[in-house]
């Protein structure tokens, strides 16, 4: 079974297609400036840490170290740890550097997107984290700590991504009289990205891809829909118009090549309604000719008939026979043609279907055949009385014709809302599936042979569709298996 895929569907498709290769390309350069980004959101956000944390190391036993760390991470949702340059672990959860965080803290110090801070090697009054240790305000009480800033104003900062975790370092030290002057750094650790906001925030990134995603859809959405909207009405209209329905029109107004098909199918809707019109014309002229010539040979076969003598009798009934043919064909045609007036030429009016269903069964039925009619005495239509007569006497003799002797024929009818549905079954083997489409086009029969015995020529069904259509209204068939259903569909009164 082919699947179709709605044109609407394949340009959101192509839509989320082309957003997924912006996201794509987004995150490899995001990926590629990824470290500078977070270098300097680290340095940013955790600075004012550092310096709480430092605050508080500097007046505190070295005994309580551990605990204030252990409590700033719990705070933060991030580990803390502090450590010498050296490598060496001065407070926090016993833990082991991995090797490549390891080799970060022996590197120079780093500004944010900048080149290494070197110092001067002639410069002996100093150590890596200030001023020479004589020019240093000590601490002590009131005082607090004194986190130095490296030379120049840089900062020292790195970030790695090891053993499924990532790593912040900030240089700092901690000046106590206690300690010698060593530099240290204050490692973060957190097992995501983002350690809670503090890494990395992508709410931001979150909240601009869904403004992205809003705006390009607001942005596609209105030639999205014109596209598929014009491209839904010319399936409609095209529609009506294989059904028949030749003044359908499709708007022509785009200038583009929609415009230019909704152009080309409201000329073809014209082109095929001169066609078809012209067809039924020339049908209708040349029956209501053939009258007169036919009527005029059935004069002189029964003036001849008079005359012959015995042995040509038999040659005249066969003549006789044919011309009878012949008139029954001019008659389908002439039903045909007048079936296939203008619907605004049809009056309609209130019709009472038991009433017309009973007078086509009295005039169309035959000997041994049965028919039943379960149709309401309230149910009516609002129809051409003549055009439904002869829809239903039609279905009628076609169901006598091939299914007669199979059972009864039944016609019902219920109402649905504001419709009608008027039914004609019978209890005969139907019809080839793939003949039902076809069914209703003028002289197609399922048979391959069309002589007298088979049947008529292929014109009651479709005089049982150009009538029913006349009145506004349609008509469809099914096999039962066993039977065939006809079934018309008319507006209530």
């Amino acid at each position: 079974m082919n699947v179709r895929f709605p044109l609407y569907a394949k340009i959101l498709l192509w839509f989320f297609l082309n957003l997924l290769i912006l996201v794509v390309g987004f995150l490899g350069f995001f990926k590629l400036q990824l470290n500078s980004a977070i270098v300097t959101t680290v340095h940013d956000r955790l600075r004012p840490i550092e310096q709480l944390i430092i605050s508080e190391l500097g007046p505190a036993p070295r005994s309580q170290w551990d605990d204030i760390l252990k409590r700033f991470s719990a705070a933060y949702g991030v580990k803390f740890l502090l450590f010498q340059n050296t490598g060496k672990q001065v407070a926090g959860e016993k833990i082991t550097l991995p090797q490549e965080v390891q080799s970060q803290l022996s590197q120079p110090a780093r500004r944010p997107n900048g080149p290494p801070e070197m110092m001067a090697p002639d410069d002996p009054g100093r150590d890596e984290f200030g001023p020479d240790r004589e020019d240093r305000p000590e601490a002590g009480p009131g005082r607090g700590p004194m986190p130095r800033r490296l030379p120049g104003g840089a900062v020292g900062i790195f970030f790695a991504h090891a053993d499924g975790k990532y790593w912040a370092g900030l240089r700092t030290r901690i000046d106590r009289r206690d300690l010698p002057p060593a530099p240290m750094t204050l490692i973060a650790v957190s097992s995501t990205l983002s350690a809670g906001g503090l890494f990395v925030d992508m709410r931001p990134w979150a909240l601009a891809g869904v403004i992205v995603v809003v705006i390009s859809a607001l942005f596609w959405f209105p030639l999205i829909r014109s596209v598929t909207s014009s491209v839904s009405k010319m399936t409609k209209a095209t529609q009506s118009i294989a059904a028949g329905d030749f003044d359908a029109r499709v708007a022509d107004q785009r200038r583009d090549e929609l415009g230019r098909l909704g152009e080309a199918i409201n000329a073809m809707a014209v082109r095929l309604k001169g066609l078809v019109s012209g067809q039924k014309r020339f049908l209708g002229d040349t029956a209501h000719e053939l009258c007169s010539p036919i009527a005029r040979i059935q004069l002189h076969l029964g003036i001849l008939e008079g005359t012959a003598h015995a042995q040509d009798k038999e040659r005249i009934d066969e003549l006789r026979e044919e011309v009878q043919q012949m008139s029954a064909l001019v008659n389908e045609l002439l039903q045909f043609s007048k079936a296939s007036l203008e619907p605004a030429a049809v009056k309609l009016q209130p019709v009472r279907v038991r009433t017309v269903a009973e007078q086509a069964a009295r005039r169309d039925s035959v000997h041994g055949s049965r028919i039943n009619i379960e149709v309401p005495e309230d149910i009516g239509v609002l129809a051409d009385p003549e055009l439904l007569g002869r829809t239903i006497g039609n279905l009628l003799r076609n169901a006598v014709r091939y299914a007669g002797h199979c059972g009864p024929i039944t016609i019902s009818a219920e109402r649905t809302d504001d419709v009608v549905n008027i039914h004609v079954r019978d209890c005969g083997p139907g019809v080839p599936d793939e003949s039902l489409p076809q069914l209703f086009d003028p002289f197609y029969r399922p048979e391959v042979a069309r002589d007298r015995e088979s049947g008529g020529v292929g014109l009651g069904l479709a005089i049982v569709k150009t009538c029913v259509e006349s009145c506004h209204g349609m008509v469809s068939c099914r096999n039962l298996k066993p039977g065939f259903e006809v079934t018309i569909q008319l507006q209530a009164i």
